[in-house]
């Protein structure tokens, strides 16, 4: 799996190349300067259009505008939220939070210019089953200038990349965390959950889109209004620490010649210079929004409206909500509860009792510049620790399979840019009585022999520290304030975030599959699809039966869900599918721009004013375009 890990690496930092995010970047600003800064209209009439304002039951589409964006929201609320901003602070630092605060509202220039032009260029001929997407634009557009062989090439690239994102960031990436959290707080195995969501989502994307607009309709509202609440609880409780939290934001953020500093490495943060702290935080807000992706035209391409702009208006929204809402939320609770730099949860008290070793093979051979641990049982944790676990009086706060580490200095560390590194381990339950948990630690590559951190008064700082991964580290956060109400409220917010997110991204998949199959006719569409379906399906569980286990760091001790493999899988989504689209979007960006003028010179013109807002139920359910 190493060498599996290792090209995938290498394939992300071409995919996702700092030339990767200055075009992003780039289209961002293009689109908001060339719009005349459309962020304010998605805010005023595209909040109109969702309210239902616009709704014409005669218009072709399957959904309503409302449940297009509850639609498109849920593949992009969900786990990144929760466990994306989790890694970006983790890695980044706090400064990670400005960048994504600067993609949030790009984004939404980038989303509102992509589902315009997927409107454009729709395939509507099936009014109740539409379909759209940047491959029937460039597909469709390549044809209007004689080039239609060009255009279905690059379409069907956009494709794969499509499915590739599908397969891991839909897919993996939601499987993973819900498996790992529910391993965590109730020992649930992995193979269990991947049951159950494999049942769900299957019941859910056979009905296709109409059923996933209902379901998503009723799903994110719910989700976010009882995330929102509970995150605003935590915040409530250290109202005093935010200011000061969003001062510490924007000063890690910024470069130091415009007076930034980089966070400082403590507790279980590693530091994160400057530039670690954008890229993460440009890096986790477009996995978050999707903007410059081109999956969320694919849902909003199955709106009831003959507008292309007035939802390309409705989709500027994702990102404020998804970003600048959700995603400070979570960052807020993750800072002010102090889960990112927080301080060892137990510590070795004998530095004499514990070696920094050269790690052998399984002959017993040294490895090259590779590094391990002998330590003796580990230390009861901290009543602080334990406290936020709950754990019994008289135990010692341990759970079976989880996984710590201690902080050395080694080689730079490629995810912060600093000389600080993990060397992380699988605990486990030895026997009874004193001494029964022991550390089976894992290797760090590392030419330098790595030392202990020194604490401020030069004593090696032989702390353990829990390494919460992704939704763990959000759940602890919680926790931090009011001790079960990360394993209760993450838990269920993981469950409802990874299932709407799932199903959204099967559907983006499924018209993917159709763009290759649609043209032979629907004989040949509909069964492709429906083995779309189920291979979607089984990756659920090949995810939670075989790919957690695999990519364990330890070999045969399966190390659950780390940063580094979480983003590996993600970003290699993420990366294929803006490579693709983002020539796309500058390509037809004009024509998108003209009907955006046009639109808004008709609208304030007084042309196609609003009805009477429709009973928000019927809004939300979608009676009112039935």
């Amino acid at each position: 799996m190493e060498q599996i890990n290792h090209f995938i690496e290498s394939l992300n930092g071409i995919l996702f190349s700092d030339y990767t995010v200055y075009a992003l970047l780039f289209t961002g600003v293009l689109f908001t300067i060339w719009s005349g800064f459309g962020q304010y209209r998605a805010l005023t009439h595209g909040v109109s259009v969702v309210r239902g304002k616009y709704d014409d039951k005669s218009d072709p589409g399957a959904i309503n505008h409302f449940q297009a964006l509850s639609a498109a929201l849920s593949a992009t609320v969900g786990l990144g939220n929760i466990a994306g901003v989790a890694i970006a602070v983790a890695l980044g630092g706090p400064g990670a939070i400005l960048w994504m605060w600067v993609i949030g509202v790009l984004g939404m220039a980038i989303k509102m210019t992509e589902v315009t032009q997927s409107m454009l260029y729709r395939n509507t001929e099936d009014p109740d089953n539409p379909h759209g997407g940047p491959m029937f634009v460039v597909k469709k557009g390549f044809a209007k200038w004689g080039l239609a062989p060009i255009g279905t090439i690059i379409g069907g690239i956009f494709v794969v990349t499509l499915l590739i994102s599908a397969i891991t960031g839909g897919n993996m990436f939601q499987a993973w965390n819900v498996a790992d959290i529910t391993k965590t707080y109730f020992g649930i195995d992995q193979i269990i959950t991947g049951i159950v969501l494999t049942v769900l989502v299957g019941l859910v994307i056979i009905g296709g889109i109409k059923r996933i607009g209902a379901v998503a309709g009723r799903i994110v509202p719910l989700m976010c209004v009882l995330y929102m609440l509970a995150a605003g609880y935590v915040l409530i409780i250290n109202i005093g620490e935010i200011p000061s939290m969003l001062a510490l934001i924007v000063k890690s953020g910024l470069p130091t010649w415009l007076g930034g500093e980089s966070a400082n490495p403590e507790g279980a943060f590693l530091g994160g210079t400057f530039a670690y702290a954008a890229m993460w935080g440009v890096k986790r807000a477009l996995f978050s929004s999707e903007a410059g992706q081109g999956s969320s035209p694919i849902a909003h391409s199955a709106a009831k409206t003959d507008e292309p702009v007035r939802e390309g208006v409705v989709a500027g929204l994702e990102p404020f909500i998804d970003t600048i809402v959700v995603c400070t939320l979570t960052a807020l609770v993750i800072l002010s509860s102090g889960a990112y730099n927080r301080d060892a949860e137990a510590s070795f008290f004998d530095p004499g009792a514990i070696q920094i070793v050269q790690a052998v093979d399984d002959d017993g051979a040294a490895i090259e510049n590779t590094w391990t641990l002998e330590t003796p049982p580990l230390p009861p944790m901290t009543d602080d620790a334990r406290r936020i676990r709950q754990s019994d009086e008289m135990a010692d706060g341990w759970r079976e399979g989880e996984t710590i580490f201690i902080v050395v200095a080694a080689d730079q560390n490629e995810d912060t840019g600093r000389d600080l590194r993990k060397i992380t381990a699988t605990v486990t339950k030895s026997g009874d009585g004193v001494g029964m948990w022991t550390a089976s630690w894992g290797n760090l590559e590392s030419e330098m022999k790595p030392t202990f951190r020194l604490n401020e008064d030069g004593s090696p700082d032989l702390g353990l520290y829990g390494d919460y991964a992704g939704a763990s580290m959000t759940a602890y956060a919680f926790d931090r304030v009011q001790p079960g109400l990360g394993m209760i409220l993450v838990s269920i917010a993981a469950w409802l975030f990874a299932l709407s997110t799932m199903i959204s991204w099967s559907y983006y998949g499924e018209q993917g599959v159709y763009y290759f199959f649609g043209t032979h006719g629907e004989g040949f569409a509909k069964p492709a699809v429906l083995v779309y379906k189920i291979v979607y399906c089984l990756l659920i569980l090949a995810t939670t039966a075989l790919a957690m286990p695999m990519f364990g760091e330890n070999g045969d001790k399966a190390i659950i869900g780390t940063d580094t493999e979480l983003d590996m899988w993600t970003t290699l989504g993420l990366g294929v599918m803006l490579v693709a689209n983002i020539p796309i979007m500058l390509i037809f960006g004009s024509q998108a721009m003209k009907a955006y003028r046009e639109y808004f010179k008709r609208m304030d013109a007084g042309g196609d004013p609003p009805h009477e807002a429709p009973p928000i139920t019927d809004v939300v359910e979608g009676h009112d375009v039935e």
